[in-house]
């Protein structure tokens, strides 16, 4: 899984992680399963062309209240994540010391491109930041720790429980985490994981 992740690092420049599009085809690395990796195109595909409504996050509160089973789950490797601190408008790096490798939440479901071939399609599962973070953003992706992985990936429990324990070890996880100013150029998304992993 390491060695995939140099490979797709190296094969796209190292540049940030950024969500799939119309004309930007870059597919970015996801991990449906304990032992898998695949790359996957961030953000659904409705009927062969970028879905009409925000996709590239899902509010973990909707799918807590979902009356339906929850979707398929994924894992999306990161060492950082970015957020615009509102009103001043500068951009910060969220992550942990000495660029740790960390996961984030994401939902999946299967997607067709404009030229009709299946692709795996993802979005990151956002939440309340913690206090300490709330001063620049409001929202954070849902972080699942080392000892969790099993659990989002493979629970049947029902979706409030699941994902109130999930947020519950995204916090805890959270804590650590820590934010530094930073001016990406222009274009960069809301939310970036950078492949530059190690």
């Amino acid at each position: 899984m390491l060695a995939g992740l140099h490979h797709w690092a190296t094969n796209n420049n190292n540049e940030v992680l950024k969500p799939t599009g119309r004309h930007r085809r870059n597919l970015n690395p996801l991990i449906p399963s304990t032992s898998a990796l695949e790359e996957a195109w961030w953000g659904y595909l409705v009927n062969g062309a970028p879905a009409p409504f925000a996709s590239i996050n899902t509010r973990s509160e909707r799918l807590e209240t979902a009356r339906s089973a929850l979707p398929q789950r994924a894992l999306v490797p990161a060492t950082f994540w970015r957020e615009m601190q509102k009103p001043a408008r500068i951009w910060h790096n969220f992550g942990f010391a000495d660029a740790e490798l960390f996961t984030l939440a994401a939902v999946v479901r299967t997607g067709t491109t404009p030229e009709g071939h299946p692709v795996t399609c993802y979005s990151i599962v956002m939440h309340d930041a913690p206090e300490h973070l709330q001063n620049i953003h409001h929202r954070m992706p849902l972080l699942v720790p080392p000892h969790f992985i099993d659990e989002w990936l493979l629970s049947t429990a029902p979706a409030a429980e699941l994902i109130g324990a999930a947020r519950d070890a995204s916090l805890t996880a959270a804590a650590d985490v820590a934010a530094r100013p930073d001016r990406p150029g222009p274009g960069s998304s809301r939310i970036d994981a950078a492949p530059t992993l190690f």
